[in-house]
């Protein structure tokens, strides 16, 4: 059984993407704020960490810039998985602002996760979210004993009861 250090990425600036137009997976280019930057780089020198071997993280710029950090003070190598992303608030990827994207997770969350029986929505159910992330957990968890995932708290959520992961929180698990 391997040990996985779940942590969710720092917290992000979408100020970039809301000024520039951006439309839904646009988003997702969004860095971490500067101003918080601080908080991962105190989260990479966690005493947990030292002992890990490698860095898996989702390809969003947010858990990207999370991981460099954590992969400069730990020397570990990044592999980045596209199955490690955010939870998908719209499978067309058109979602057009913040507001949209809520509306599209109160439903989500309304329905727990699960299209309404004889209906489809626009975003990903859990289950699915679920398979991806474990996907990618079950192809590390044979290769390395102790690994770092850095990624989304919904993703997280779905595979594990982590409750509300904080940005740069760690979560420790086994699988």
């Amino acid at each position: 059984m391997a040990k996985f250090y779940l942590i969710r990425h720092g917290e992000p600036d979408y100020t970039y993407g809301d000024t520039h137009g951006f439309i839904g997976q646009g988003h997702d280019f969004a860095p971490l704020k500067e101003d918080k930057i601080e908080e991962v780089i105190k989260t990479a020198k966690d005493i947990r960490l030292k002992d890990a071997q490698i860095i898996v993280s989702s390809p969003y710029t947010r858990a990207l810039q999370t991981a460099s950090i954590i992969s400069k003070e730990t020397g570990l190598d990044i592999v980045v998985e596209p199955d490690l992303r955010e939870w998908q608030p719209d499978l067309t990827y058109q979602y057009k602002n913040v507001e949209e994207m809520q509306e599209l997770l109160s439903d989500y969350n309304k329905n727990n996760g699960i299209y309404p029986k004889g209906e489809t929505r626009k975003w990903e159910e859990k289950e699915h979210l679920r398979k991806r992330v474990i996907s990618v957990i079950n192809k590390y968890k044979e290769k390395y004993n102790i690994i770092i995932i850095v990624a989304h708290q919904m993703a997280f959520q779905a595979i594990c009861d982590c409750g509300d992961i904080k940005p740069a929180e760690i979560f420790e698990t086994n699988f």
